[in-house]
C-alpha cells in the first residue's frame, strides 16, 4: 500500500525537472566554458599550472628538494661565491619545507617548542623513548635526525636550544642516541634568551686563562665543585673534566653519568655567531668544523662497550643547535658535509646539500646572507685544499697514501698559518 500510493503521488512532481530543465543548463555550461574536451584538459594540466600559483602543493616542493642540484668545480665555486645576485636567486627558489601544526600530530608539543613556527619534520624527528620504570607514551623533543655526506643516516641531530623545562629532555636525547659531541652555535642571550644553560659552567674560567700554568692549577683546585664543575641536569650528573679556549670557540670535556654508567661528552661552544647574521671570521668556523671532525674520527676506533639500549655503531649523531635549530645549525652542518665532499671528490654541490637538509628539517639555512656565507666559507676551504695539494706534490708521500690523521694535520697547519 505504501509503495503503490507513494509512486503515483511522486510521479507527476519529479518527471518535469528530470526531462526538460537539465538540458538547458548543460548547454549554457558548454557555451560558457567550451567543449567537454577543454574541461578535461584543464583538469589534467592542474598539477603543472600549480607550480606558478601562489599556493604551491607540497608534492611539488618535495620534488624540487629531491632533484635540485648544481655541481661546482673549484674554479666554478670561486665564481659562484662572488656572484651574490645569482646566489640570492638560487636561494629564493629553494622550498623552505616548514612544518605546519596540523602536520605534527603530537599532543602538547607547543609547550616544548621555543618558536611556535619552527617545528620538527614528522618523518625524521627524534622520538624520546620512555625508560622501563616509567611506562607511558613516547616523549617529544624539537629535534630531527639529519643525513650527512653521501646521505649517511643520522649523522647529525639538529635541534633547538634547550629551554628551562626541556633541559632534561635534551640530555635524555644525548644519552639515548649515544652522542659524544655537542656543537653549540649561539650565545645564551642576545636580544633575548636564546638558550638555557644546560651544562656545568666554570665561572672563573675567563680569569684562569689570563694567568700562568702553575696559577691555573692552583685556581682549579680552589674552585672544586663550588663553581659548578659538577651539577645535576634532569636524571643525569654532569662533571666537567677540562675546559679550554681554542681558535675562537670553547671546548668543554664532560662526563655524563646515570646510576653507575658514565660516558664522555665533548661540548663545542662557538659563541661569536650573531643570530640571523654571519660570523666575522670564516677561518674560525672552518677550524671548528675540522676540530669536530678530527675528534669524531678519534672516537671511531674505540672498542670500549657503550652501555646503551639501542645498538649504535661507533659514536652517535653529532648534536648541533643554535636557538631555533635551523639557521646557524644548518650552516655548520652544510659546511661539514660540503668540506668532506670537496676533499673526496674535488667538486661540491651546495644546492643539493641544502635541499637535503631541508628535507630532514625545514628552514635550514635561514637567510640569504647565511647562504652567501656558506658559499664564501667553502670557497675559502677550496683554496686551502688547492694549496695543500701543491704542497703535497713536493713531498715524497703521495696524498692518497697519507693517513687520515696526516691529512687532517696538514689542513690544520694551513688554517693556522692563515690565522697567524
Amino acid at each position: 500500500m505504501s509503495s503503490s500510493s507513494s509512486g503515483p503521488a511522486e510521479e507527476p512532481v519529479t518527471p518535469p525537472p528530470l526531462t526538460t530543465p537539465p538540458r538547458k543548463p548543460s548547454v549554457r555550461l558548454q557555451e560558457r566554458r567550451g567543449s567537454n574536451l577543454s574541461l578535461l584538459l584543464d583538469v589534467s594540466n592542474l598539477g603543472v599550472e600549480s607550480v606558478c600559483s601562489v599556493t604551491t602543493p607540497k608534492e611539488v616542493w618535495l620534488q624540487l628538494l629531491h632533484t635540485s642540484s648544481r655541481v661546482l668545480t673549484h674554479a666554478q665555486l670561486q665564481e659562484a661565491a662572488a656572484d651574490t645576485n645569482a646566489l640570492n636567486a638560487e636561494y629564493q627558489k629553494i622550498p623552505p619545507n616548514f612544518v605546519s601544526a596540523a602536520e605534527l600530530d603530537v599532543p602538547g608539543h607547543v609547550m616544548k617548542d621555543r618558536y611556535k613556527t619552527i617545528l620538527p619534520n614528522p618523518e625524521s624527528r627524534v622520538i624520546l623513548k620512555n625508560l622501563e620504570e616509567e611506562p607511558g607514551p613516547d616523549r617529544y623533543i624539537n629535534a630531527n635526525y639529519v643525513r650527512g655526506y653521501k646521505g649517511a643516516p643520522k649523522a647529525f641531530i639538529a635541534t633547538q636550544g634547550p629551554m628551562l623545562h626541556t633541559v632534561g629532555d635534551f640530555w635524555d636525547m644525548v644519552w639515548q642516541e649515544g652522542s659524544n659531541i655537542i656543537v653549540m652555535v649561539t650565545k645564551l642571550k642576545e636580544n633575548n634568551e636564546k638558550c638555557e644553560p644546560y651544562w656545568p659552567r666554570l665561572k672563573e674560567r675567563a680569569k684562569v686563562r689570563e694567568v700562568d700554568e702553575s696559577q691555573e692549577q692552583e685556581i682549579q683546585r680552589e674552585e672544586g665543585e663550588d663553581e659548578g664543575e659538577t651539577s645535576r641536569f634532569g636524571r643525569f650528573l654532569l662533571r666537567v673534566k677540562d675546559c679550554q679556549e681554542k681558535d675562537g670557540f670553547t671546548i668543554t670535556d664532560m662526563e655524563i653519568q646515570m646510576n653507575s654508567d658514565h660516558r664522555p661528552v665533548r661540548h663545542y661552544w662557538f659563541s661569536s655567531w650573531p643570530d640571523h647574521h654571519i660570523p666575522e671570521c670564516i677561518v674560525s668556523l672552518l677550524k671548528l668544523v675540522e676540530e669536530v671532525e678530527t675528534y669524531k674520527k678519534s672516537l671511531e676506533p674505540s672498542s670500549s662497550p657503550a652501555p646503551i639500549t639501542n645498538t649504535i655503531p661507533g659514536p652517535g649523531p653529532i648534536i648541533v643547535h643554535c636557538s631555533a635549530g635551523i639557521g646557524r645549525t644548518g650552516c655548520f652542518i652544510a659546511s661539514s658535509i660540503c668540506c668532506q665532499q670537496l676533499r673526496e671528490t674535488g667538486n661540491v654541490d651546495i644546492l643539493e646539500t641544502v635541499c637535503q637538509l631541508r628535507l630532514d628539517r625545514g628552514g635550514m639555512i635561514q637567510t640569504t646572507e647565511q647562504y652567501q656565507f656558506l658559499y664564501s666559507t667553502l670557497a675559502q676551504y677550496s683554496l686551502q685544499l688547492q694549496q695543500n695539494q701543491n704542497q703535497n706534490q713536493t713531498t715524497t708521500v703521495p696524498p692518497n697514501q697519507q693517513s687520515p690523521e696526516d691529512q687532517v694535520s696538514m689542513r690544520m697547519q694551513t688554517l693556522q698559518l692563515q690565522t697567524d
